[in-house]
């Protein structure tokens, strides 16, 4: 047998395929997680940079926005990974086995959630004023003149317009968060890229040869990249359906 066919019988072993699929499944649960407290602290500091521009706490809190968004939106990720492994405190609640890992797995899996939401939240904060900028002054004056209070006009009126312009671009951040995860295989995080990297270092044990080969990293770090690039490629057709979408509907609005 020739080794890359001692590679390649890895692939047949369901032992490693259930571990892959388990790393498949945490790096979507991290991203999700990543992207949706995202949107949350990105919209509020997306808010407080655009409109809270009047009085003196206003603008203290308008500083403070500014410098959260462009400190970590213009530094590495990775350097907010090992700054959280270092100096983040794990809550009492993930400080225990959860999830089939270890305390030590779950304690790592935190941290490196809180580096993932904080720089993602950096830069959906910009995708989102840049949805806040393109809606009309008049929508803000519509909403007043019905009687909506700033609160409700942001919630019901602003922010939904916003999303909705900005949706193509969030999808694109969506994968860009998928594929930043894999950062988090330098911490020893259970994600995808963490899992391939445990295979490879035990690639003699599956091999059937009792040695790790080239070509085990081919094929190891090919199914890697295989799968990364089918999630991705699966939001970004996503993305350029919505793109069709919106480039149609000026048309459709005229023709009615």
């Amino acid at each position: 047998m020739s080794e890359l066919e001692a590679s390649m019988s890895m692939l047949a072993n369901k032992n490693i395929l259930l571990y892959i699929g388990k790393g498949i499944l945490f790096t979507l649960i991290i991203s999700v997680i990543a992207v949706l407290c995202g949107i949350l602290i990105g919209s509020v500091l997306a808010l407080v940079r655009n409109y809270c521009t009047r009085g003196i706490l206003q603008r203290i809190l308008h500083a403070l926005a500014v410098v959260y968004i462009e400190v970590f939106r213009n530094t590495p990720l990775l350097l907010w990974i090992f700054i959280c492994l270092v100096f983040c405190p794990c809550p009492e609640f993930f400080s225990r086995k959860m999830f089939g890992l270890t305390s030590v797995e779950t304690k790592l899996l935190f941290k490196a959630a809180v580096a993932l939401i904080l720089f993602t939240s950096s830069v959906i904060a910009e995708i989102v004023r840049g949805g806040l900028n393109g809606i009309a002054k008049g929508q803000f004056e519509a909403a007043h003149s019905q009687g909506f209070g700033t609160v409700r006009t942001f919630v019901y009126i602003i922010l939904p317009q916003a999303y909705r312009n900005i949706m193509p671009t969030l999808l694109s951040q969506v994968t860009s968060t998928i594929k930043d995860s894999s950062y988090l295989a330098n911490i020893a995080v259970i994600e995808l890229m963490a899992r391939v990297k445990q295979i490879l270092s035990s690639a003699s044990q599956y091999n059937g040869t009792g040695n790790i080969h080239v070509s085990d990293v081919f094929v190891l770090f090919g199914v890697a990249a295989v799968i990364y690039f089918v999630i991705n490629y699966t939001l970004s057709c996503i993305v350029r359906s919505m793109q069709k979408r919106r480039s149609r509907q000026p048309k459709l609005e005229r023709t009615a």
